[in-house]
Order: structure tokens, then sequence, then C-alpha cells
């Protein structure tokens, strides 16, 4: 297998960028690394290069999806069998690339998974969600404590399932996106209309027509996860834009396709609750 893996950073610190290299290498030592430096200076060269990691420097920062592009586009043309999406802020141990490559080796129809993601203290982050809709959006954002308390949240994070089986998910966090590269040659990677935020969404909903995207939870990652656009105005700016832009590709009110996706994930997560409760039978999804 030939296996690729793309990092984008912004301003991050050479440790946390040497944390997630490391990680890549000793979990798949013959991975081709790709560090996209969207920082105004090159400081993080010296990092890639003791992580073997070919380095782009893109100080004019094209945006998340773009930055990530450059390097699927050169992955692709060189023979890439998988591609790895990762954030930054990001570390794993060395099990789990070949336990979620040997997943996807068994079950060719999957094209996308993802681990499960935990904060460095070892708490659950719920990263599975199904397609948004703006209501969605707004209340997570601006009513966090209306949207719980009305259930719409657990809904959308899928919190019923308990995180702790195989599921298909209709839209995989961008901070960990394993992808057969076939499909990114297929559907295409990233929409570079969306700057930051909404482009894991739109990706995973383009995989989602030809493939399975799933949730594998038996190898986890830790993710700082800091929650950017609840800190900083320019960040809630670029979230609101990507909202916009994505509904204007799906649609506001009426997703058909949408209505339907969500509604298959929900029904086989209620099939699988009710039928399965040993990892032995999950494995075999």
């Amino acid at each position: 297998m030939h296996i690729t893996c793309s990092v984008v950073s912004y301003k991050n610190t050479p440790s946390q960028i040497g944390r997630v290299l490391h990680s890549v290498v000793a979990s798949v030592p013959t991975a081709v690394l790709y560090l996209v430096d969207n920082s105004p200076d090159d400081k993080l060269a010296p990092v890639a290069a003791q992580c073997g990691a070919r380095y782009i420097h893109l100080p004019h920062n094209p945006g998340f999806g773009a930055a990530h592009n450059v390097a699927i586009a050169d992955a692709l043309a060189n023979g890439s069998d998988y591609h790895l999406v990762l954030n930054p802020d990001l570390q794993f141990d060395v099990n789990v690339m070949p336990v979620l490559l040997a997943f996807l080796e068994k079950n060719r129809d999957v094209g996308l998974t993802m681990p499960s993601v935990r904060y460095p203290d070892g708490r659950q982050q719920n990263l599975c969600k199904l397609l948004p809709g703006p209501t969605d959006l707004l209340m997570r954002r601006f009513l966090p404590a209306l949207y719980r308390q009305s259930g719409r949240l657990a809904r959308y994070e899928l919190h019923a399932s308990g995180y702790d089986k195989i599921m298909d998910v209709p839209a995989l966090s961008g901070c960990f996106m394993l992808i057969r590269s076939d499909l990114l040659r297929e559907v295409g990677a990233f929409d570079e209309r969306f700057f930051m935020y909404l482009e894991d969404v739109d990706l995973s909903r383009r995989i989602g027509r030809r493939a399975r995207t799933v949730y594998f939870p038996f190898v986890s990652v830790a993710h700082e996860y800091g929650k950017g656009s609840y800190k900083d105005v320019k960040l809630l700016f670029y979230h609101i834009r990507s909202a916009i832009q994505y509904f204007n590709k799906y649609g506001w009110f009426f997703d058909r396709e949408k209505v339907a996706i969500n509604g298959q994930a929900l029904r086989k997560l209620s099939s699988s609750a009710k039928r399965l409760d040993k990892p032995s039978e999950q494995l075999e999804l």
C-alpha cells in the first residue's frame, strides 16, 4: 500500500507539529508525509525535515481545504492508495494506522473512516454528526444551552450510539480522515470555496454518495480541539461564511438528500443497537 498524509499548519508551534508528524512516522514508517504551512514564516521547515516530511510553504494562506489539496494533488499523481488528512493538534499511538488500514482492506465498501477522537485527558469528543441544517448550526453556536436541553444536540451528534460501535456516519470530522485515494480521484478533494469549516462535511457527503463513511471506535487519537470560532471573531466570520456557502450549495430548508441520508443513518443505528452487543460482531459490519 502507498500511504500519503497531509498536515496543514497555521502558526502552530514546532513541538505540536513534531508530535503529529512523529505519530504518523511511528505508525506508518513508509508513509509519504506533507506538511503544508500557511504561516507567514517558514519556522516549521526544520521540523518537517527532521520527520522526513515534504515541506510546502503557502504564506498567502489559501485556507485549510485548499492547502490540503496541494498535497492531495501531488499524492494522487504519485499513486497514493490511501490518503490521511490530519489536524496539527493530534497525536496517536503506533497501532492506530495499521488497525484502520486493515479495516479498510477488509471492508472494500468503506471509503472514509475516522477513529475514536478524545481529549488529551481521555474524554470522548462527539465528532460523529448528521448532515446539518441551518437550525442545527445556529442553535449549536449561539444557543447551546437550549440546543442541548431540547435534545437536538444529542441527536445531531449521535449520542445515543454510545460511540462504542462501528457505525455509518454522514459527517466525519476533518481532524482525522483516512480516505481511499481512488474516491478522491473520483469525487474530488476539498471544495476550496470553504476557506475553513464545513469542508469536511462537504467531502464526507460527496464520498458518502459512492461509499460508506464509517466511525471505527477500537483505536483512538488525542485531539486538543481548540474550538477556535468560539474564541476568535475572525474565525467566527469564516465559520458563518462557510455555513452560508454550504447551504447555498445543498439547500437551506429543502434538502431531500440530507433528509434521506440522515434518516438512513439513524435507522441503521437503531437497528444496530437492537442486535449488536459484542465487539467481535461489530467488527464484521
